[in-house]
């Protein structure tokens, strides 16, 4: 490893444990919106089956989503917003697929 490279890997390790000790001038924190995926499943009167289904999903992430185990990565989670602002858009672009 050269000598530029440890300096670089070292500045951001000084950075990481600034930023744990809580001094956030050296860090950017980026907030993850939450989906509340049975919220909206639910506000559409579906199962976790038909849910699935319906926007081509598959049923035991979306089951995995609700009790907490995983969460949406973005790109999930846009299509969750999308499904959610227009539902009926997103089902044809899914049946479309």
């Amino acid at each position: 490893m050269t000598k530029k490279a440890f300096d670089k890997i070292m500045a951001g390790l000084e950075d990481a444990v600034a930023y744990a000790n809580g001094d956030t001038s050296r860090g950017t924190t980026h907030a993850v919106s939450p989906v509340d995926v049975a919220g909206i499943r639910k506000k559409l009167g579906l199962s976790q089956g038909q849910f699935a289904a319906k926007y081509g999903l598959d049923r035991s992430t979306v089951q995995q989503w609700e009790q907490g185990r995983r969460r949406p990565e973005r790109s999930a989670r846009v299509l969750l917003r999308a499904i959610e602002l227009n539902p009926d858009v997103v089902e044809e672009a899914a049946r479309r697929a």
